[in-house]
């Protein structure tokens, strides 16, 4: 996933902006896939005069209506205001008042809680597998393991072992152990947006809570409902 940060829309102060979250793998996917259906379409108008042609030039179009919906549609936006979860069908915006903590299942998930109320959303533009959350976590313990050197402290013990492969020159004295050197966080990792977010949100001024409104985007149900209208009604044609 990427994170661009544009300027605020007009009006607004020049240190206000905003971070857009969103998978530069699926990204790549759409725009591979408009390329091919685009392609395909022109030559289907060229081509194609008969019903055959018409079904798979609404098929195309079907599919690219699922993945405009599924692919280029999700994202997260944190702004100086609020947090803005947009899925494929809905969504969400937060107030960061609201926003009690975010963490990383499959999905990743937004706890909110305000006066009378809370409730999880879950962001469909950040995922990850149960095997990449545990090889994430061994690499944070495997990092944050201090790193020993000196002589006879390598794992075949004696002088081989303290100068072997693995063995690092000491940077404070003799025998002295060398600091693990700093990493920076991956902006491409789930836990560099779970961070950036929860930082937003203790950084945020106090504010009243206010429940997340939540909006069903009826453009993202037409892109797939009309097309597959059409689709049907040709087939029955």
């Amino acid at each position: 996933m990427t994170a661009d940060q544009d300027q605020a829309a007009a009006g607004t102060r020049p240190e206000d902006t905003r971070q857009v979250f969103r998978s530069s793998v699926v990204r790549a996917v759409w725009w591979v896939w408009v390329a091919f259906a685009v392609a395909n379409l022109i030559d289907l108008a060229v081509q194609g005069r008969d019903h055959i042609s018409l079904v798979a030039a609404l098929i195309l179009i079907l599919i690219t209506g699922v993945m405009y919906v599924a692919a280029w549609r999700p994202r997260i936006i944190a702004d100086d205001a609020a947090l803005t979860i947009v899925n494929p069908l809905r969504d969400h915006r937060i107030g960061w008042a609201a926003v009690s903590g975010v963490d990383m299942r499959e999905m990743l998930r937004v706890r909110c809680e305000w006066a009378g109320g809370q409730r999880t959303v879950y962001a469909w533009a950040i995922n990850t597998s149960r095997r990449r959350q545990v090889t994430a976590q061994l690499r944070a313990d495997r990092r944050a393991r201090p790193r020993r050197g000196g002589f006879g402290s390598g794992a075949g013990g004696g002088l081989h072992g303290g100068l072997g492969s693995g063995y690092d020159a000491p940077a404070d004295g003799f025998g002295a152990p060398r600091p693990a050197p700093a990493t920076r966080p991956d902006p491409n990792e789930a836990g560099h947006v779970v961070a950036a977010l929860n930082a937003h949100a203790d950084e945020a001024p106090a504010a009243s809570a206010a429940r997340p409104l939540s909006t069903w985007r009826w453009q993202a149900f037409a892109a797939i409902g009309v097309p597959a209208l059409a689709l049907v009604i040709a087939i029955l044609l």
